[in-house]
């Protein structure tokens, strides 16, 4: 049986079970066991972001593969539904080869939520169970308000067109992205922000900025009528 670390994020009322070393692939549950089911019920479409990139990756057929190697204690983000713990091994530094492959993890994301919104322009989204949900337009702006936020956790900043199309300046906060781990690689990023704020660690800021795509793409997916 494949094996595969992976963290557990535990808050009061979810928990999060992600993928030590596929950055975007995280889903929540009720408690450990049901994180854990829908993590592996999304392997499928977590493996069309690496369609093509030769990576490999080989899910485990059963939870049982599915080998925790950390656990975390959650907040409020976490309940309200976003991963918000920074592992132990987040702190790690990142190579050369290590920067290429998280570079290529959140184009393949990006890549396929360009692909579902595309699919996506002009229909309706299906509401949620109060009638809320965003339309297409307002999902992408609420990605590049996400990213650029995540982007200052890095130190980074990125000015916003207020006149440009949705897509084309979601393509151009994720040059900005690409831009700042290339910096990062190269020790160009500073240990703090400039009010003294708390910089992301380079494998955090991938694996949120990933799930936050992903987390997207598969809504609108799931909401497309």
């Amino acid at each position: 049986m494949n094996q595969l670390k992976v963290f557990l994020e535990i808050g009061e009322k979810k928990t999060f079970a992600g993928a030590v070393d596929w950055p975007g692939w995280c889903r929540s549950g009720k408690d450990e066991i049901s994180a854990m089911q829908s993590l592996l019920d999304y392997a499928p479409r977590y493996a069309q972001v690496l369609a093509g990139s030769g990576l490999d990756f080989q899910p485990p057929d059963e939870t049982a593969g599915l080998v925790v190697v950390e656990r975390q204690p959650g907040n409020a983000t976490t309940d309200f539904g976003a991963p918000d713990a920074i592992l132990s091994s987040d702190q790690a530094e990142v190579n050369q080869t290590e920067n290429r492959f998280f570079q290529e993890v959140l184009q393949g994301c990006w890549r396929i939520f360009d692909q579902v919104a595309l699919a996506a322009r002009g229909k309706e989204l299906r509401s949620g169970p109060r009638g809320g949900g965003r339309d297409l337009d307002k999902i992408i702006h609420h990605l590049i308000e996400g990213d650029r936020a995540y982007l200052r956790r890095l130190a980074w900043t990125f000015s916003r067109d207020a006149e440009a199309p949705p897509e084309e300046e979601l393509a151009r906060i994720h040059a900005a992205i690409l831009d700042a781990l290339q910096a990062a690689q190269k020790g160009d990023l500073p240990i703090q922000g400039p009010r003294g704020g708390k910089i992301w660690p380079v494998r955090f800021f991938v694996r949120r900025a990933a799930w936050h795509t992903l987390d997207h793409a598969w809504e609108i997916q799931d909401r497309m009528l």
